[in-house]
């Protein structure tokens, strides 16, 4: 499996960037006559990571998740970064093609 950084265009400044998992996510609970004081940590998954770019990147997540599925599968990486993993360098170049037709420039891999 090889994997890459998944990248899009930033709606504000057009560099592209790519969201990083910092923490996992911390699920809380609230009740309406008790208190809880319990907090669980969940990681997010990548497709979870990549829909938190809505807003900020030029193109729907979805729509990248649509093409993604196509050719590979949305990780989280050892360092939180958002990442596809194919199976080859074929596989690869065929998602990279395929994300340039449809979205052009505004969404990119980098190894």
């Amino acid at each position: 499996m090889i994997r890459f950084r998944l990248f899009g265009r930033c709606r504000i400044y057009h560099d592209p960037v790519s969201p990083v998992l910092r923490g996992p996510a911390q699920i809380g609970w609230e009740a309406w006559f008790r208190s809880i004081d319990l907090v669980t940590p969940q990681k997010l998954k990548g497709e979870e990571l990549l829909m938190r770019t809505r807003g900020w990147w030029t193109v729907e997540p979805s729509d990248v998740a649509d093409v993604v599925k196509r050719h590979g599968r949305l990780v989280v990486g050892d360092g939180g970064e958002l990442m596809v993993e194919v199976s080859d360098q074929e596989t690869a170049k065929a998602l990279a093609y395929a994300l340039a037709e449809r979205f052009r420039d505004q969404v990119l891999i980098s190894p």
